[in-house]
């Protein structure tokens, strides 16, 4: 299985889109400071994840959600 998952830092207010195998093990490497982009803004938190049965499918829908409209909806789940 793979997931296509959001984080989103609430101190910071900023979201990170990506995919992968193992979500909680993933969000483990974001927290630890050791990616670039994601250590500025620890600690992240879970907020959405979809399974798919290819990375292929996982990768598709990683890009969808960084298109503008996925932005919107991602936006549209935090603001509730």
């Amino acid at each position: 299985m793979y997931f296509t998952y959001v984080l989103y830092s609430k101190k910071y207010k900023k979201i990170y889109i990506g995919q992968t195998i193992n979500v909680e093990k993933r969000v483990t490497k974001h927290n630890s400071g050791k990616h670039r982009y994601t250590k500025r803004y620890i600690p992240w938190s879970v907020i959405y994840t979809e399974k798919f049965n290819t990375r292929e499918e996982a990768m598709k829908r990683e890009k969808q959600l960084k298109s503008q409209k996925g932005r919107e909806f991602i936006w549209g789940m935090i603001r509730k």
